[in-house]
C-alpha cells in the first residue's frame, strides 16, 4: 500500500485531518508529520495573546498518524469501507508546548495488533527532534453497524 493512499483512506476532513504526510510505515509502526496552521480555529482561545496547541490535539494528531494511519497499513486489503478503526485509549505525557505554525513528526511503535485491537508507542517530536509528548495508544478495528 502506498503511503498516499493511506492518508485518502482517513475518515477525517479539514478542519479535524491532522495527517500531512507518512514518511514511513512497516508492519512494526509509522512515521508521519503535520504542521499546526496559525490559522486554526483553536487558537483563537488557547490561550488569549498566547496561543498554544491543546493537548486533546496533540493526542489526536499522535491517534491519527500513529494508530490510524498504521491500522490502516496493517489491514491493507481486509480494509473494507464499513471498517472502523476507534480510539479507545491513551496513557499521554506532555513534555514542551506546540505552537501556532510548528511542524511536529509522530513515530509509532506497534505494542501488539491481534483480536481488533491495536496498540502503540507514539512519540512526537518538534522540528529540532525534542520530545514535546509520548505515550501509549490503543484503539479497536470494528465495522459498522
Amino acid at each position: 500500500m502506498k503511503l498516499t493512499d493511506i492518508i485518502t483512506q482517513l475518515p477525517y476532513s479539514t478542519p479535524f485531518l491532522f495527517v500531512d504526510e507518512l514518511l514511513h510505515a512497516d508492519e512494526n509502526g509509522i512515521t508521519g508529520t503535520y504542521t499546526f496552521k496559525k490559522e486554526l480555529d483553536f487558537y483563537k482561545g488557547h490561550f488569549k495573546n498566547n496561543p498554544v496547541t491543546p493537548g486533546v490535539i496533540l493526542t489526536e494528531t499522535m491517534a491519527q498518524i500513529g494508530l490510524v494511519c498504521l491500522g490502516i497499513f496493517l489491514l491493507d486489503n481486509d480494509l473494507k469501507k464499513d471498517t472502523v478503526i476507534a480510539f479507545t485509549s491513551a496513557d499521554m505525557e506532555f513534555l514542551k508546548p506546540v505552537y501556532p505554525d510548528e511542524k511536529v513528526t509522530v513515530s509509532s511503535e506497534k505494542i501488539f495488533f491481534r483480536f481488533g485491537k491495536l496498540k502503540c508507542r507514539a512519540v512526537m517530536k518538534n522540528e529540532t527532534g525534542q520530545e514535546v509528548c509520548r505515550g501509549i495508544l490503543a484503539g479497536m478495528i470494528t465495522q459498522k453497524l
